[in-house]
């Protein structure tokens, strides 16, 4: 089987908040290396450092200290990076709330990454549609947000997350407010998606029923990383992914 490359790698990431005795030290060092086509759940316990950790490898923070490398990319490692741009192009999000754009419809939602990179508008709209095809939420492109059930709103939000085909998405508690079938519906869509896209998927969860479907789980603690055996797939793992996938041909059912 083909051995798939690092998607991102960060070393030693130390993060530190104010000065003196205000200082605080979020991050304590954190190794954490990925590969394409993998999804992860990342665990730990509220202050532990997370959304920090999630921040930093999302670019919208900058570390203290350390090293990240997104697509074979040193991030820090030259002049001042154009961290904007790096975004729109090397990562995408996946919240708790779907978060759509109310005026817009489906197609024009996840067009709207593809927009900001400047893609053009024939390529943009045909990659839009295949997203959208393979979360078999196609034939709602023309509907607005209002019009679509909760689990259509989740794979449109999956659909833009994917839409500039980033080397990472990460998902903060993206099934915090769904029952246990839906729930592991949506990470059986991010674990396909990690899949068909060479991409690290790295999912924020409390919720020890999803981790029969990912490929592994890590633990952050006081602000360093405590690697923790991967979850086996159990019977039930599997029966619950199965039934939330529910019509006859194995299309998902919409919550």
């Amino acid at each position: 089987m083909e051995r798939r490359a690092y998607a991102i790698q960060a070393e030693h990431l130390v993060k530190v908040y104010g000065q003196g005795r205000t200082r605080v030290e979020v991050l304590k060092g954190v190794n954490l290396a990925m590969r394409g086509g993998e999804l992860w759940a990342l665990m730990g316990p509220s202050g532990s450092g997370k959304t920090t950790l999630l921040t930093i490898l999302g670019l919208v923070t900058e570390p203290t200290q350390g090293r990240l490398c997104i697509d074979g990319e040193d991030i820090y490692g030259g002049k001042r990076p154009d961290l904007a741009r790096l975004r729109r192009e090397k990562t995408g999000f996946v919240f708790q709330s779907p978060n759509l754009i109310p005026f817009l419809t489906a197609q024009e939602n996840v067009l709207l990454p593809l927009s900001l990179i400047g893609a053009r508008r024939q390529a943009a709209r045909a990659r839009v549609m295949q997203l959208l095809e393979s979360l078999e939420v196609a034939e709602r492109a023309d509907l607005y947000p209002n019009q679509l059930s909760g689990g259509e709103k989740q794979r449109i939000a999956i659909a833009r997350a994917l839409a500039n085909s980033p080397k990472l998405i990460m998902a903060d508690e993206p099934t915090a407010s769904l029952d246990a079938g839906r729930a592991l519906g949506v990470m059986h869509l991010l674990r396909q998606a990690a899949r068909k896209h060479d991409t690290a998927v790295l999912v924020v969860t409390h919720d020890h029923r999803l981790l029969g479907e990912v490929d592994h789980v890590t633990r952050i603690m006081d602000g360093r990383i405590v690697d923790v055996p991967d979850a086996p797939p159990t019977p039930d793992h599997r029966r619950l992914a199965t039934a939330s996938a529910g019509r006859p041909g194995g299309r998902p059912a919409r919550s």
